[in-house]
């Protein structure tokens, strides 16, 4: 465990991440004895962490269950990708207001970086909460940063990731580089606008792939 940090910290932040990269998808039973075993760390913290996901949502108690990973319904995916979209639409806007020439010059690596890992769904995934993070840092709004950081934690609960679909992958590369040229160019609307439609396409393939999936 790393100085500083306590054993209910350091359970918390593995088990959002197993949570995120979909190690614990939605509806596993969470069993205290098992997860301190996983964690070579007493139970103790473990129930501490449980209660700080089952605050935030992530975690829910169902009966004959016990603790469980939530599942999101189509109702909370939809409020969710909507308030993405205004949301990272926001941060796109004051990024575009706010960045210095270091920070566009930062992001235009990424992007760059991002062309080289198309074929890599699961890493481009993990370099997209990067991207979205430093949009989020140039921005300079803490309380949009706040919000943001609340939503992530719900879109830790998607199963999967839209960059497996055929042919996203690039596309959401693309988006990505057609919001950092507005925010280069000091274009607002455009930021905002290629900030929107970027959350919009990702939304309707989330809905494709739960299409896709056969009826229980």
């Amino acid at each position: 465990m790393r100085p500083g940090r306590s054993s209910a910290s350091e359970a918390y932040e593995r088990l959002l991440s197993d949570i995120e990269e979909g190690g614990l998808p939605p509806g596993t039973r969470l069993r205290e004895a098992e997860l301190a075993e996983r964690l070579a760390i007493s139970r103790t913290p473990v129930r501490e962490a449980l209660k700080r996901l089952e605050l935030q949502g992530l975690v829910v108690h169902e009966p004959h269950h016990g603790a469980v990973v939530a599942s999101l319904e189509y109702g909370q995916l939809t409020e969710l990708y909507l308030l993405r979209e205004i949301l990272e639409g926001t941060a796109a806007r004051l990024a575009a207001q706010h960045a210095t020439a270091t920070e566009i010059g930062v992001l235009l690596r990424m992007v760059e970086t991002d062309r080289t890992l198309i074929d890599q769904p699961q890493q481009l995934a993990q370099r997209n909460r990067l991207f979205n993070q430093q949009i989020r840092d140039t921005a300079r709004n803490r309380y949009v940063n706040a919000a943001l950081e609340n939503l992530r934690l719900s879109q830790a609960l998607l199963t999967g990731t839209t960059l497996r679909m055929p042919g996203r992958a690039e596309e959401s590369v693309a988006e990505h580089a057609a919001i950092v040229a507005c925010i280069a160019a000091r274009d607002c609307d455009g930021a905002e606008g290629a900030a929107r439609r970027h959350i919009v396409n990702a939304f309707r393939t989330r809905v494709e792939i739960q299409q896709a999936r056969p009826a229980a």
